[in-house]
């Protein structure tokens, strides 16, 4: 049975010698005793900033209760101005819609994604990629066709995440980062979302025909994959290989909004490039997901590539910029 210790808070000015360390700061392996710092406080204008020290003492307890403490790594309390608030990293979840818009629209900006427009810059970059190379030499792109590409790809990215929720509302509601969204928490109704879907559909088709009818006849076959896209990763491990396919259409789009046609030895490299590049981003954005997909059956490639996910994803990044770099 140990013998009971008296408590002791000394608050410990800052020595120079090891000795004197020693002293002031005892070993808890050999004195059987655990330390914890408290906030820093000074003791005189001219002493330095030093912790303030406690120690808590074993009284009764067995050898192994103590061995098990001592072993036990003594961490510093950072200054109370110092440490964080509790919900300091908090993911945020509210966005100006949620702050600004009608109750009654924020479901829709959140199916739609209005809120969040990174997905929209990465389906509006291949099209300015293509445009900017079809531009005849010496000259800028069209300004005006890349400002209809931009409203295009702001209305399709929206219509997209419309139709990927309608398609995974049971799944979405599975997921700890999706089952807040409009239809998986019940703020949307399936009539509600399927007449959204009709006028999001309805403007891009607006703005495909302003366009000529090359580009038409392409641009309306994308609602192929479009569609396709939500199914795949109930039926195979490349979802994000589909992804790519519907989201780099606008390679292809852009050279055609040009020229009325496609110079495909241009073009395709290019497509090539930006699925590579899309799976690259892609992959790593599902691996948030993995532990839910597992449970309720999806397929990914950060389920498919597991722990060589890192020089896989080089490979395709190497891919990338090679298909870049051919389609000059």
């Amino acid at each position: 049975m140990a013998a009971r210790l008296l408590l002791t808070r000394p608050a410990w000015r800052l020595r120079c010698s090891t000795s004197s360390l020693h002293i002031a700061f005892p070993s808890p392996r050999t004195h059987g005793i655990a330390h914890s710092f408290t906030p820093f406080t000074t003791a005189r204008s001219s002493a330095l900033l030093v912790p303030s020290f406690q120690t808590t003492h074993f009284s009764s307890v067995s050898t192994t209760e103590k061995d098990k403490a001592s072993q036990q790594e003594v961490l510093p309390v950072l200054p109370v101005a110092l440490q964080p608030k509790d919900d300091a990293f908090a993911i945020e979840k509210d966005t100006w819609a949620e702050r600004h818009c009608p109750k009654w629209m924020v479901p829709y900006i959140q199916i739609s994604r209005i809120n969040r427009p990174t997905g929209t810059f990465m389906l509006l970059w291949p099209c300015f990629w293509s445009i900017s190379m079809a531009a005849p030499a010496g000259q800028l792109p069209d300004l005006s066709l890349l400002a209809l590409f931009g409203t295009g790809a702001f209305i399709m990215r929206s219509a997209g995440c419309t139709i990927n929720d309608m398609w995974d509302k049971d799944f979405d509601k599975q997921v700890e980062r999706t089952n807040k969204r409009p239809l998986a928490a019940g703020k949307l109704t399936y009539p509600q979302a399927w007449v959204f879907l009709a006028g999001q559909l309805s403007a891009g088709l607006a703005i495909l025909l302003q366009l000529n009818w090359y580009s038409v006849a392409m641009g309306a076959s994308s609602l192929a994959l479009v569609g396709a896209y939500p199914t795949m990763k109930r039926f195979t491990y490349w979802p994000q290989a589909f992804l790519g396919l519907t989201f780099n259409y606008g390679a292809l789009l852009g050279w055609a909004a040009v020229h009325g046609s496609c110079e495909w030895p241009v073009v395709l490299p290019l497509y090539a490039g930006g699925v590579a590049w899309t799976l690259v981003y892609d992959t790593l954005y599902a691996h948030q997901d993995k532990k839910d997909d597992i449970k309720i059956g999806v397929r990914s490639t950060a389920l498919l590539f597991g722990d060589k996910t890192k020089p896989i994803l080089n490979m395709f990044s190497a891919a990338a910029i090679a298909g870049f770099g051919t389609a000059g």
